[in-house]
């Protein structure tokens, strides 16, 4: 395999319906929104989804969730000391941080896309481990095209927790969803960083894959299955490892246009990619 040669750019089109993409715990789980009230999708949920898509494709990831975990490890230091050569270099104190990093690039594709800071308690008394690796892929958040509509539900429970208990419907909570909205975000890939944890080629494919199906089996009742969707993935592979462009400029080449005064669906939007010389995108609708 090809450690990755060549920058590359992106940008993913996604459309939210009767959902809430990613709510904000600080402020009752209400879906994220900016001050402005342009809804928000955090970089860190959306690694969470690419992390989970890889794994449904049979890559090994080391930052698994605890609902979708496939090994026994009940922590990411178990996971980790069960590499014995992560778990030897753990315990030596003047260990490389290269190599440890490229021990634990080696196992997990997350590790080396995203990076990963391994920090664990020793095995005595007020020693620790702290061992940093930087990943070549960055994302921004996703940021919603215009203002989103919020609808805000009480929810009861119709049945008793406890024994003895007869007051029946009770309430239970709050649900909030977005009613409509278009978001995009995009990222790039580092072909400096990608030399350090070995992030290839194929690599790459593997990430542009995940981000086209980023909603399958993502289902829940905060997201019914069909209320998220990859509209169209932008993919710009430059000709060399620091680019023709810069990756803010390559993400501006993106331009839309609203089709109706109050715009909140795909079909709303027209969406153009200005072009760029000696720069080549390749368009992929969702699936």
């Amino acid at each position: 395999m090809t450690i990755l040669d060549h920058k590359i750019d992106f940008a993913v089109v996604l459309s939210i319906k009767n959902a809430n993409p990613n709510g904000d715990p600080l402020n009752g789980n209400r879906p994220r929104q900016n001050f402005d009230g342009f809804g928000e999708i955090s970089d860190v949920a959306l690694k969470r989804k690419i992390r989970n898509r890889l794994q449904d494709m049979g890559e090994a990831i080391f930052v698994q969730s605890n609902d979708r975990k496939v090994d026994e490890f009940t922590s990411l230091r178990e996971r980790a000391d069960a590499v014995p050569a992560l778990k030897e270099l753990m315990k030596a104190k003047k260990s490389s941080s290269d190599q440890f990093a490229l021990a634990a690039c080696d196992q997990w594709i997350d590790v080396r896309g995203f990076g990963q800071v391994f920090a664990f308690k020793g095995e005595k008394s007020g020693d620790s481990v702290s061992k940093g690796v930087r990943g070549p892929i960055s994302l921004h958040p996703a940021t919603s095209l215009d203002p989103i509509d919020i609808t805000s539900t009480q929810i009861t429970k119709s049945v008793n927790s406890e024994p003895g208990d007869a007051k029946g419907s009770d309430t239970m909570g709050m649900k909030h969803r977005v009613d409509a909205g278009v978001y995009v975000f995009y990222g790039s890939i580092n072909t400096q960083l990608a030399e350090k944890t070995a992030f290839t080629n194929e690599d790459a494919e593997k990430i542009k894959q995940a981000l086209v199906s980023l909603f399958e089996n993502d289902a829940s009742s905060a997201r019914p299955e069909g209320s998220m969707e990859v509209n169209t993935v932008y993919w710009w592979e430059h000709t060399s490892k620091i680019g023709q462009y810069s990756s803010a400029k390559v993400h501006r080449s993106l331009t839309w246009e609203r089709l109706t005064e109050h715009a909140k669906q795909y079909t709303d939007y027209d969406f153009t990619v200005q072009p760029l010389d000696g720069l080549k995108v390749e368009v992929i609708d969702g699936r």
